[in-house]
Formats: C-alpha cells, sequence, structure tokens
C-alpha cells in the first residue's frame, strides 16, 4: 500500500489516544481506496511509481479512504447525496493511461 495506516490516522487527525482499535480496518479501507484507484488508472500504482509515488496519487488514496471510514455505512440519512472526495476524479484524470472515445 503507498499509504500507511499511520499516514491515514494522521490525515484523519485521530489521537495516538486511541491506540491501535482500529488499525486492521484503517488498512482495510486503504487497500480498498487504492485498488478503486488503480482500476480507475488502468495500472498498479506501486508497479509504475516503484521509487516515488507521485505526491497526488498518495494524496488521492488519501481522500477516499478517509472518505470511507468516516462514511462506513451504505447509506446516509438526512444528508444530500455525495460522490467522491473533491479532487479525486481530477487526480485519475491526470494520471491514467487510457482514455475514453
Amino acid at each position: 500500500m503507498i499509504v500507511s495506516v499511520a499516514e491515514l490516522k494522521e490525515q484523519l487527525n485521530l489521537s495516538d489516544d486511541l491506540g491501535t482499535s482500529d488499525d486492521a480496518l484503517i488498512g482495510r479501507t486503504i487497500a480498498a481506496a487504492q485498488g478503486l484507484l488503480e482500476r480507475q488508472l488502468g495500472y498498479s500504482i506501486e508497479a509504475t511509481y516503484p521509487d516515488v509515488v507521485p505526491p497526488p496519487l498518495h494524496q488521492a488514496v488519501c481522500l477516499v479512504a478517509c472518505h470511507w471510514y468516516e462514511n462506513r455505512e451504505a447509506t446516509l440519512v438526512g444528508v444530500s447525496g455525495q460522490g467522491l472526495p473533491l479532487g479525486v476524479d481530477d487526480i485519475v484524470r491526470e494520471y491514467r493511461e487510457y482514455s475514453f472515445g
């Protein structure tokens, strides 16, 4: 994974007081977010960028993983629907290796 559990906890502003109780969940969420982005990009991020992952791709994984961690249910009651976090689609568009049309 290109984002560590510690990095995502920092992004989520989770304090160290929580310990490791959510580490497994956070790890699964990171893996799922990275998997989603890799399917949208059309390649494995780690294989394409083995030395240094571009910061926008790192941030895109963080954005999706944080969104999924904070919104764990399939639906939200009393809230308007929303797509992926702002900027993720723009990042994917700039880094993908295929196009439509």
